[in-house]
């Protein structure tokens, strides 16, 4: 067995947690050393497989490789050296180091990658060609290196995902301001959706919402058609791989949920039903151009879920508070007795809605501090309510403080 990581963006640890729960994994209950943005498992080679393929929220999943403390140069390489980078590296294969300096003596994060570089050199007989990671590739990725140093303390994982796991491959076209396809499916699944209730999303931009919920629903794995880096490792088990992903296959539902979304821009509605057709559930959501307030919910009560504009997300300097309240008066009108879940950054602006809010998750979007707000039900008309207190509920399990996202 195997020690995993599950690395998110922090606040969303408790989601990855529920995902692991479903695949028969156990989540390590967070202790001194956790840090935010990481889930602990202890997993085999195929659990890591199917972390990989099936989890939906997670941004990479890591293998450590060992840690051992380090307070010089010279013992860093030496005991790097001893761990087994031949699982992991085959010949040729280029490296790119991730490294992370706290609290220790060896402090210079170029100089701990460049002693790393040496003792995987010591450890295979030939240096490995160091590289820069291109962010933007899908494809031809080097073999990503995470190392932090903590109190002298070092610990040294491998990635095993490659591109990050937000990149599901159907994504091609993007409105502006895209929302990641990890987050997208974090507020669906945040939001308790019953999948044999409506969901709707008023704003849906390049659609990622409502792709993920009809990927979630119709249990298509998001990793299904995209390539790994545990693909290029010398000990990767194709069969085991062909095997996992013909079970998937398998699993998948057919379409019964009813999915509706809609933006009043008509190039995000063609970028929205042209990456609904690449991740195969074209046939899953109903898309459409149209402004908020001519939006048209079924009788049904379901989920409005949402991420609106907020803060400096956008350029342009609307008045947003008029659009929270129309969005307020909209929903009052139309969507009485539904569940709302949408992002936002601000308190102010949930106000601006006039429904009752409540506080959950507090995580990051495109460097913005944002918090996942929900109205349990839609009263028949909004009103002006006091201010919802900006302390969330006690956080659930694996949810830690916020913090810069670290790896092992």
């Amino acid at each position: 067995m195997e020690t995993l990581f599950a690395v998110c963006v922090p606040g969303l640890e408790f989601l990855i947690g529920r995902e692991l729960e479903g695949l028969g994994l156990s989540p390590s209950a967070p202790g001194p050393g956790s840090q935010a943005g990481e889930v602990e498992f202890q997993g085999s080679l195929q659990d890591l497989y199917r972390a990989n393929l099936h989890l939906r929220c997670a941004d990479r999943v890591l293998v450590r490789l060992g840690q051992f403390y380090a307070s010089a140069f010279p013992e860093l390489r030496r005991k790097a050296g001893r761990l087994p980078w031949e699982k992991y590296l085959g010949p040729g294969r280029p490296v790119a180091f991730r490294v992370d300096c706290r609290t220790s003596r060896l402090y210079h994060e170029g100089a701990v990658a460049e002693r790393l570089a040496g003792a995987i050199a010591d450890r295979l007989g030939t240096p490995p060609a160091v590289v820069k990671v291109q962010e933007s590739a899908d494809t031809d990725l080097p073999q990503l290196i995470f190392a932090r140093l903590e109190n002298n303390l070092c610990a040294i994982g491998v990635d095993s995902s490659g591109a990050p796991m937000h990149r599901r491959g159907y994504r091609l076209v993007s409105a502006k301001a895209p929302l990641r396809e990890t987050l997208a499916c974090a507020i669906v699944m945040a939001s308790e959706w019953d999948a044999a209730s409506p969901l709707l999303d008023p704003f849906c931009g390049s659609g990622t919402i409502a792709i993920e919920a009809a990927l979630l629903a119709r249990k298509i794995p998001p990793g299904l058609s995209r390539p790994f880096a545990f693909m290029r490792w010398p000990g990767f088990n194709s069969g085991s791989w062909e095997a996992l992903l013909a079970d998937a296959r398998k699993g998948i539902a057919p379409t019964t949920s009813k999915i509706m979304a809609s933006d009043r821009d008509a190039g995000a509605i063609l970028a929205a039903e042209s990456n609904a057709a690449r991740a195969g559930v074209a046939e899953s959501v109903e898309f459409s151009r149209k402004a908020v307030s001519a939006i048209e919910p079924p009788p049904v009560p379901g989920w409005v879920v949402t991420n609106p504009p907020y803060g400096v997300r956008l350029s342009k300097s609307n008045d947003l508070r008029n659009l929270y309240a129309q969005l307020g008066k909209i929903l009052a009108a139309k969507c009485a007795g539904w569940r709302v879940t949408m992002l936002c950054n601000t308190m102010q602006l949930i106000r601006s809605t006039g429904l009752r809010f409540e506080p959950g998750v507090s995580t990051m979007n495109g460097g913005l501090r944002v918090r996942l707000w929900t109205c349990p039900h839609v009263s028949g008309r909004s009103r002006r309510h006091p201010a919802a207190k900006m302390t969330p509920p006690a956080p659930p399990s694996f949810s830690r403080a916020d913090s810069r996202s670290n790896v092992q």
